[in-house]
């Protein structure tokens, strides 16, 4: 299927124009134009695309290693394949986030069916997963796993609060989904009931489930959300065990702070050095 050549879907070109736009638009953008600088790519070639996508996938699995976001074959992260948006590459069931490889990732459809590929497909990332892609044709990228805090946070049923900067970046930009709470997410009903709610987000919490992220923009940057969020349950949970009401940041400024630091292109952009120092400590990624 993949040997076909087809032209890019609108939908990409649109998600392209609006990450240069982003960078543009971005206060961290250097005025400078001979400083070193990470660069948004851009692609004439759909399979260079596709080599840069699964790269960046593999990494956020191995970022998600360094991060302990592992529990048995839990977890999975999805990119749009970037020629033929109906499929979608993940990781393969049953294989450590540490080991993910370009060689061993799979390319499913929306019926979890495994296009390419030698692993099977895990059935609740197919269900989640599959649902969000189909349902929202702009959404590029999408992470889950049962991290620790995460998934304690998610048993409360609320929102994060805007204790700090860095949790003002998910301020109005994130959902408690509490359908098909608890229950294991196998039957494609669940994905349906789920998948309506990523519509202008970037995060969900699913309670008593744990974290979930979607990104317009790239698998980078639906990573990067993913380990920011886990990061917020962890510190939100700590400023709650001390009994003491934190101060929280004014709406006004938690929509300043989101605004600036909490785009799409911002979470791009803080993978950069992630992606850095993993393809310079492990080289065995691109096998």
């Amino acid at each position: 299927m993949l040997d076909k050549v087809k032209q890019i879907a609108p939908v990409e070109a649109e998600r392209i124009a609006k990450s240069q736009q982003d960078a543009l638009r971005s206060i961290y953008h250097p005025r400078q134009a001979d400083v070193i600088y990470p660069e948004i790519p851009s692609f004439d070639d759909p399979a260079q695309e596709r080599r840069h996508r699964k790269e960046r996938l593999v990494a956020a699995c191995r970022a998600f290693a360094q991060h302990g976001f592992d529990y048995g074959f839990a977890g999975h992260l999805t990119v749009r394949d970037p020629e033929h948006p109906e499929l979608y590459w993940t990781n393969p069931m049953c294989v450590h986030f540490s080991q993910v490889k370009v060689s061993n990732l799979i390319l499913a459809d929306h019926q979890g069916r495994v296009v390419e590929g030698e692993y099977a497909i895990n059935r609740a990332g197919f269900v989640l997963h599959a649902a969000v892609h189909e349902a929202h044709p702009d959404i590029v990228a999408m992470c889950h796993a049962h991290t620790v805090y995460g998934t304690a946070f998610a048993s409360l049923g609320r929102e994060l609060d805007p204790i700090s900067q860095d949790a003002a970046a998910f301020f109005e930009d994130h959902v408690v989904i509490r359908e098909e709470a608890g229950q294991v997410a196998v039957e494609e009903k669940a994905g349906m009931a789920v998948c309506d709610w990523f519509k202008g987000v970037k995060a969900a919490i699913h309670q008593n489930h744990g974290l979930l992220t979607a990104s317009r923009h790239s698998i980078e940057s639906a990573a990067f959300w993913f380990i920011a969020l886990e990061r917020c349950c962890q510190q939100q949970l700590m400023i709650e065990a001390t009994g003491i009401k934190p101060v929280l940041v004014p709406p006004d400024r938690s929509r300043y702070s989101r605004e600036h630091v909490g785009s799409e292109y911002i979470g791009w952009l803080h993978f950069q050095p992630i992606w850095d120092q993993l393809k310079n400590t492990q080289p065995d990624m691109f096998d």
